[in-house]
């Protein structure tokens, strides 16, 4: 059976055939729009105390909790795979939450010790840092809490303090994550005055109320101790609001703006990509994690596949950088080893 189409369209069937770009991987590989690398994935690390300490999350499958000198251990062999940057995220005792912060601030605490021994281990590392209260609070809470209300300017207050003491245990770049308001150009004004005009700030501009957290919760025990996020963290069915907060972000100092979680929100990533100057960073986070290593280990998908379409999508979608549990594995794909 033919095909008949008319002569009149410019550019018609014959003439173009989509298929001719696709007919071995060669071409293929020449005309692809967009490509991963493993320089751009940021790989999360969960820190605990003690030594030698390596303790899996049933959660997420093939992820731990690590002790300082692990954790070190694994940022090399990261490196060596050509990671650069890690993000680090620190489960404190139960005996050292309060509803202060004071270990938030602590300048020999396990962040600052972590932060320390890993530039001088690994001084080429680039070493992003959480910055946020619920892993210290005795409420799992982003923020100080009082009569059951989050309070915004008080923890912002702590959050300056938090954000200075990684920069000087040696933080390249720290990463709020609590989403209170104002939070960006207070912790730029508290490191100019400080004199580290050098460290960065990945702001967690659009964070999402999700229910993808749900795994990382259970590796840092953090989860809210009372209520739920939602007066702070935004509402899932908000794009125009994403931008907004991206944009004032990246006015009050913020150098890369961060879109969480990922996969169901890439829209939300072209429109933040579309609406602010600065890299875009995206968090494919531990439900999405979870999910993917559920389907493989059934049998309903291919593990290894998956990985690299799913962060394919959101460098597809505008980010820059991805921050994902999936950095080493994909490290190894990409360069077929």
């Amino acid at each position: 059976m033919s095909i008949r189409l008319s002569s009149a369209i410019p550019g018609s069937f014959p003439n173009v055939r989509g298929r001719r770009l696709r007919v071995t991987e060669g071409i293929r590989e020449m005309v692809t729009e967009n490509r991963l690398h493993p320089s751009m994935f940021i790989a999360p690390l969960f820190v605990i105390g003690g030594n030698s300490t390596h303790e899996p999350i049933p959660s997420m499958p093939g992820y731990a909790r690590m002790s300082i000198d692990l954790m070190i251990r694994e940022a090399k062999e990261l490196y060596e795979a050509g990671i650069r940057s890690v993000l680090l995220f620190v489960k404190a005792e139960d005996e050292l939450k309060d509803n202060e912060g004071t270990e938030a601030i602590n300048p020999d605490g396990l962040m600052q010790r972590a932060i320390r021994e890993l530039k001088n281990a690994l001084p080429e590392m680039y070493v992003m840092t959480d910055i946020a209260l619920d892993p210290y609070s005795s409420y799992g809470h982003d923020g100080i809490v009082e009569d059951g209300q989050i309070l915004n300017d008080e923890t912002v207050s702590v959050l300056e303090k938090m954000a200075v003491s990684h920069a000087k245990a040696g933080a390249d770049m720290v990463a709020p994550s609590d989403m209170m308001d104002g939070r960006i150009g207070a912790i730029r004004k508290a490191l100019e005055v400080e004199s580290f005009y050098h460290v960065g700030i990945m702001a967690y501009s659009a964070k999402y109320a999700s229910c993808f957290y749900g795994p990382f919760r259970d590796a840092l025990d953090s989860a809210p101790g009372f209520g739920d996020k939602k007066t702070y963290q935004m509402n899932p069915a908000n794009v125009r609001e994403a931008t907004r907060e991206g944009q004032q972000d990246e006015q009050e100092g913020a150098d890369i703006i961060m879109v969480k979680p990922g996969l169901p929100y890439l829209d939300v990533v072209r429109a933040v990509r579309d609406s602010v100057s600065v890299p875009v960073s995206v968090y494919h986070v531990s439900g999405e994690y979870a999910m993917i290593k559920a389907a493989a280990e059934k049998g309903f998908l291919d593990e290894n596949t998956a990985i690299i379409e799913t962060l394919t999508a959101f460098k597809r979608a505008g980010a820059d950088l991805i921050a994902t549990y999936f950095a080493k594995d994909a490290a190894r794909i990409i360069s077929g080893s």
